[in-house]
C-alpha cells in the first residue's frame, strides 16, 4: 500500500510539473490575447468540460493526473495554414506566439527556482556534517569481501577493533576506505566487525591489489552516513542559494546531453516516465520528503531545458522558426512548417513508446 502511495507520489509530481509548464503557455496567450480552444487538467477520459463564453475556450478535467495540455486553434495543422481566421494562431504577431511559446519551459524553471527557495527557506544551508559508519551497497560476487563473507547492507563499525567510522585524516575520504588500502600484501587478514539485522557479526576479509585503480580494495562499493549541519538562511541568501542550485542542476544536464549526444555516454540510462516514477519512488521511500523535493527541481528544471531542444515536435523548434521569422520578418511555408513538427510528434511518439517498452523490462528484470 505504502509503495502505491509512492507511485502515486511520483505521478503527481510529473503531472503538476507538465500543468505548470501547461499553463505558461495559457497565461502567455491570455496576456498577449492569443485565443485558446483547449485547456485541460489531466490525460484519458473526460470527467468535467466547461465553456468560457467570454474567450471561447474549452476548460477540461480528465481523470489521470498526469500533465494536460493547450490546444491552439489551427496549431499544426496543414489545411488551415492559409486560413485568414484571426483565431488561428498562426495568425497572431510573431512576438506573441514568441512569448506564449516561451513561457511553458520558463514556467518550469520559476518552479524549479520557487521550490529551491522555500526548500533552503525552510531548512536553512548545510554548513557541515557529521559523519558516521559506512554501509556496503554491494559486494561483488567472488571478491574478497564476498570470499570473507560480508554482505549488501553490512554497516561496518570497526577493522581489526578499530573505529571505522567517519572521514580519514585528509578529510576527504572514508576512513573505512583509507584502512584498507593500508593494507600490505602478506599481512593477516582485516578482521571487520559489522551490523547485520541489528545484530553484530565478523568477517575476515583479505584484500587485493587492483591494478586499475593502484590500490588495495576488496570488492565492494559503499556509502558513508552523515548526519548534515543545516544554519538557518534569510531570505536574500536563500534566494542566492536557490538560484546557484537551480544553474548547477542546470549545468549538470547540458553537461549530460553533450555526452549522451558527442560520446555516447549514459545511453543505457536514458530512460521514458516509467523510469522517472521508479526513481522518484525509490529515491523517496529510502530518504524521505527531501529527495522527493530535491528531484522535483531537478526534473523541473530538465523538462524545462529539454523543451527548448530544437527538436521538431518541441518548443525550441517553434521558437526557432518563430527567430527567423522575426529576423526576416515573414513567416517561412507554414505547411511545411506544421509538417515538420507533425512528423516530428510523430518520431517523439515512437521514441515514448520504445521507451516505455524498455522501461518496463528493466522493471521486471
Amino acid at each position: 500500500m505504502i509503495t502505491v502511495l509512492y507511485v502515486l507520489a511520483a505521478i503527481l509530481m510529473l503531472g503538476f510539473m507538465i500543468m505548470i509548464h501547461e499553463c505558461g503557455h495559457f497565461w502567455a496567450a491570455r496576456l498577449t490575447g492569443i485565443p485558446v480552444r483547449e485547456f485541460a487538467l489531466g490525460f484519458g477520459p473526460k470527467l468535467i468540460e466547461k465553456k468560457s463564453k467570454k474567450h471561447d475556450t474549452v476548460f477540461m478535467l480528465r481523470l489521470i493526473p498526469a500533465g494536460g495540455y493547450c490546444a491552439f486553434y489551427g496549431e499544426d495543422d496543414p489545411d488551415q495554414a492559409g486560413s485568414a481566421d484571426p483565431k488561428i494562431f498562426n495568425n497572431a504577431k510573431a512576438w506573441k506566439r514568441f512569448v506564449t511559446i516561451l513561457m511553458g519551459p520558463v514556467m518550469n524553471f520559476v518552479l524549479a527556482l520557487i521550490v529551491a527557495f522555500g526548500l533552503y527557506l525552510v531548512s536553512g544551508e548545510i554548513t557541515g556534517a557529521v559523519y558516521g559508519n559506512c554501509t556496503l551497497v554491494t559486494v561483488e560476487k567472488g571478491g574478497p569481501a564476498d570470499v570473507g563473507g560480508l554482505k549488501a547492507g553490512d554497516v561496518v563499525t570497526k577493522v581489526n577493533g578499530e573505529d571505522a567510522s567517519g572521514l580519514d585524516e585528509t578529510g576527504k575520504g572514508a576512513r573505512l576506505s583509507s584502512m584498507i588500502s593500508a593494507y600490505t600484501e602478506g599481512d593477516a587478514p582485516l578482521v571487520f566487525t559489522v551490523t547485520r539485522s541489528g545484530e553484530e557479526a565478523a568477517a575476515e576479509v583479505t584484500p587485493r591489489y587492483n591494478e586499475a585503480e593502484g590500490r588495495m580494495m576488496i570488492g565492494v562499493t559503499l556509502t558513508l552516513q552523515a548526519d548534515y549541519v543545516y544554519t538557518p538562511v534569510t531570505v536574500f541568501r536563500a534566494g542566492k542559494l536557490a538560484f546557484d542550485y537551480c544553474v548547477k542542476a542546470g549545468g549538470m544536464i547540458l553537461e549530460s546531453l553533450r555526452n549522451l549526444v558527442t560520446k555516447g555516454e549514459g545511453k543505457e540510462d536514458v530512460g521514458g516516465t516509467v523510469r522517472i516514477v521508479q526513481e522518484i519512488t525509490e529515491q523517496t521511500r529510502e530518504y524521505g520528503l527531501e529527495a522527493y523535493v530535491s528531484l522535483l527541481i531537478l526534473i523541473s528544471v530538465n523538462l524545462g531545458l529539454v523543451n527548448l531542444l530544437p527538436i521538431p515536435g518541441l518548443d525550441g523548434c517553434r521558437l526557432l522558426f518563430l527567430l527567423v521569422e522575426l529576423i526576416i520578418r515573414r513567416p517561412i511555408n507554414r505547411k511545411l512548417e506544421s509538417y515538420i513538427h507533425l512528423a516530428g510528434y510523430a518520431i517523439l511518439l515512437g521514441l515514448f513508446v520504445f521507451l516505455t517498452y524498455r522501461d518496463i523490462l528493466h522493471l521486471f528484470a
